[in-house]
């Protein structure tokens, strides 16, 4: 599968897998036992390592939770700015709250 990918998203994804291999030799662990771990296979540890567009989502996942950052999983899409800009510039201020369901009791 051929996924095209604009040249800075491309960046990001080759610096992931440039990390990922880093913490990998960092903890002197070999590609066998990453990807036995994970329970994937050594040639998709491969293309994680080079920041393959095509693994899954679940497959990074898997490694991180080997190397033990798994929670650096968490930092992605956390600090929304642009979401939050676009969210509070279309927000309308209501003069009252809304009722609640019970409050018709």
């Amino acid at each position: 599968m051929i996924i095209m990918l604009l040249p800075k998203t491309r960046r990001i994804l080759d610096e992931l897998g440039e990390n990922i291999k880093l913490a990998r030799l960092r903890r002197k662990f070999s590609s066998q036992q990453v990807a036995q771990r994970a329970g994937i296979s050594r040639p998709t540890l491969s293309s994680i390592e080079k920041g393959k567009p095509t693994v899954s989502i679940g497959s990074y996942l898997m490694v991180l939770q080997v190397l033990g950052l798994e929670k650096d999983f968490l930092l992605l899409a956390k600090d929304d700015e642009l979401g939050r800009k676009l969210q509070d510039a279309s927000m309308t201020i209501k003069k009252r709250a809304p009722k609640r369901a019970d409050d018709n009791d």
